[in-house]
């Protein structure tokens, strides 16, 4: 009970949370991104050198990379910065090879491997987010609530899937990496997503359906494999969590993986449809 109450608790506050600085201001919540992705990738690194052990000096500067990358995005979505200085932003990538080559103890592997995890897993997406706000990039409906449709079809997905898959559960997902998830929760948390995106466009019309119901097919698919990619990274590194940040939920990948890996698809798709 301790442990459910503890779990609740440090739901509601990590929603709260979220939630409050999404609809508080770009601002607010660019810098709960801040500290998400700053977090994260300190997460990252330490699954990943479970198995393969970068120098201090090496992580150091794969975490000012990965900070530095997400504040550019931030500030050309705030439109702080002209979308030129994308292009300089851009030569972080190359920032690896350059530490591999100068490094003394990683290997090559080691350094590409962890930073660029740490680029497009969790410092691109965070940059990407902030641009759901600026109606120049994703079109009419950017703001606050797409950013928190975006967020609570995650949510959907994943509480209706462990609750079907609990119920109904017979046949694995991928089992190798994740034994407890299910086709039937895969697929009932799918199933109920899209109703209540029907349902909320029948008393929002914030979108047109067919646009709104691809959105919230593409945030289940990607969702669904951002969770099993982060269980493949903890699996193989022999952790359950990936930290202790939030009682009962575990680390910051824990919480933001699914959104991580939805978000560059989804912005993608805003922009083209």
């Amino acid at each position: 009970m301790n442990n459910f109450v503890s779990r609740t608790l440090s739901g509601i506050v990590f929603v709260g949370l979220i939630i409050g600085s999404i609809w508080y201001s770009p601002v607010s919540f660019a810098i709960v991104l801040f500290v998400v992705n700053f977090l994260g990738v300190i997460e990252l690194q330490t699954l990943m050198n479970q198995s393969a052990s970068l120098s201090r000096e090496t992580r150091i500067i794969n975490l000012v990379s990965s900070v530095l990358l997400y504040l550019t995005l931030a500030a050309v979505a705030l439109e702080w910065l002209d979308i030129i200085w994308l292009l300089p932003a851009s030569l972080l990538l190359m920032l690896p090879f350059l530490t591999a080559l100068f490094s003394r103890h990683d290997s090559f592997m080691q350094v590409t491997s962890n930073a660029w995890s740490s680029f497009f897993f969790i410092s691109l997406p965070s940059g990407l987010l902030l641009f759901f706000f600026n109606h120049n990039i994703v079109g009419t409906q950017a703001g606050p609530l797409l950013v928190i449709v975006l967020l609570v079809m995650i949510w959907a997905n994943d509480v209706f899937a462990y609750l079907i898959g609990s119920w109904l559960g017979r046949h694995r997902l991928f089992e190798r990496i994740s034994p407890k998830k299910s086709w039937e929760g895969a697929i009932g948390g799918l199933v109920m997503t899209l109703l209540l995106t029907m349902a909320f466009h029948y008393f929002t019309h914030f979108m047109p359906l067919s646009r709104l119901l691809g959105m919230a097919l593409i945030v289940v698919i990607t969702a669904i494999l951002g969770d099993l990619t982060e269980s493949l990274i903890k699996r193989q590194a022999g952790m359950k969590d990936s930290g202790s940040l939030i009682p009962g939920h575990g680390g910051i990948l824990d919480r933001f993986d699914a959104t991580f890996h939805a978000t560059p698809f989804v912005f993608v798709y805003l922009m083209i449809s």
